[in-house]
């Protein structure tokens, strides 16, 4: 039988503190207001709960430091819940479970939102004219099967748009060069893409979920011309959540970086898996947990101005979200990473990329093999962000 405990927090009292690593718990509000903070380069960012809303639940659930102070803001009566006992409340109480997630869906959206203007000192639209400046840029960047697939979709949202005469040029030219790209997706519970074609672009619409059985998929936004890397996922991952949750427009771009099977999720069988398989959700609140920690995470290192640090930070990151340990001089780590990878997910400027890709590339603690980063001292690496993250407090 599931046993919550109830503790109380008065007025003025430390809940969770940033950088802690105690986060074996979260806690839903009962009774008060609690005032959640987190303090980065750019100043400090801060928002109020209430009843009902969760506090330490991204740092629990993904397993990572606290990424925010919460203090109570009067005196406060909080539920006390531990990580393991996650699947029995969702069980019992099916609500909980999708205010955590569509939580999670809002807060990642708005954390996208910021990433993009912290990187890129830019806001991106979610308008049919984003998706032309899609096609555009990868037609540029001669990835032709991607920027077909996008002046596909810039066709179908906005066949009389400003820009469809021109969109229609090129679909038509570009679409006689290439044979695999999926314009319409299938009713198939399963999906396969071939490597460098287009899953969905930012700015599309669309209702469908994906878990990666196979493969690799590259989420990337498009901004001022500049490929942003936001993740490269893996066997396991899963990605399109917040349309699924929000029925709004996609936020970026997915792309089989491999080749890929995917699982699709609608909103038929994410209701039926939310009611009857809380294993399940419990994972699926667990991947949005850990999404949400990088994002933080990414959000310092958006705040770091020089890019080779910018792009040694990123390095660290890498390690921290697959949880390798760095707690001994000389322990070596092989990524999967190029250093143009590294740089797309800084956000680094495509005419500043080749002269911050070398300087990168010589730095004391790197070594490329065949193409991709070679960590040689993955303590030292975790020192150095650690030392430049706090270098950009306020």
């Amino acid at each position: 039988m599931l046993q919550l405990q109830i503790v109380n927090f008065k007025q003025g009292s430390y809940i969770i503190v940033e950088g802690n690593s105690n986060n074996d718990k979260f806690y839903i509000i009962q009774k008060g207001a609690v005032q959640c903070f987190k303090s980065s380069g750019s100043g400090t960012q801060s928002y109020l709960l209430g009843a009902g809303d969760f506090v330490g639940v991204v740092p629990c659930m993904s397993g990572h430091s606290q990424i925010e102070t919460a203090i109570a803001q009067t005196d406060v009566v909080l539920i006390s819940v531990k990580k393991e006992q996650y699947p029995d409340l969702i069980k019992n109480n099916t609500p909980v479970a999708l205010k955590i997630i569509k939580t999670f869906a809002n807060r990642m959206r708005t954390m996208n939102q910021m990433l993009t203007k912290a990187t890129l000192n830019s806001v991106v639209s979610d308008s049919a004219e984003q998706i032309y400046k899609v096609a555009e840029f990868y037609e540029k960047n001669m990835q032709i099967s991607i920027a077909t697939f996008a002046y596909y979709q810039y066709l179908k949202t906005k066949p009389v748009g400003p820009a469809a005469d021109r969109a229609k040029q090129r679909f038509i030219a570009l679409r006689q060069r290439v044979s695999d790209v999926c314009f319409e997706p299938t009713k198939d519970l399963t999906r396969s893409y071939s490597a460098d074609t287009m899953i969905f672009s930012e700015a599309q619409s669309g209702s469908d979920m994906f878990i990666i059985q196979s493969g690799e998929v590259k989420i990337t936004k498009i901004v001022n011309g500049t490929e942003v890397t936001l993740a490269i996922l893996q066997k396991g991952d899963m990605f399109g959540e917040m349309a699924l949750l929000e029925n709004k427009p996609r936020s970026a771009c997915a792309i089989a970086h491999k080749d890929c099977s995917l699982m699709v999720i609608n909103h038929q069988n994410f209701n039926h898996m939310v009611t009857t398989q809380p294993q399940l959700i419990s994972r699926l609140t667990t991947t949005f947990a850990e999404r949400l920690w990088s994002m933080y995470r990414q959000l310092d290192n958006a705040n770091i101005s020089d890019p080779v640090n910018k792009m040694l930070d990123m390095l660290a990151l890498q390690l921290e979200k697959q949880k390798i340990v760095a707690d001994r001089i000389g322990t070596s780590h092989q990524t999967d990473l190029t250093p143009k990878d590294l740089a797309n997910m800084c956000g680094i400027q495509s005419d500043y990329q080749p002269k911050a890709i070398y300087d990168f590339q010589q730095s004391s603690n790197i070594k490329i093999i065949n193409g991709k980063i070679l960590i040689k001292d993955c303590l030292e690496i975790a020192k150095l962000s650690a030392f430049l993250r706090k270098s950009n407090e306020p």
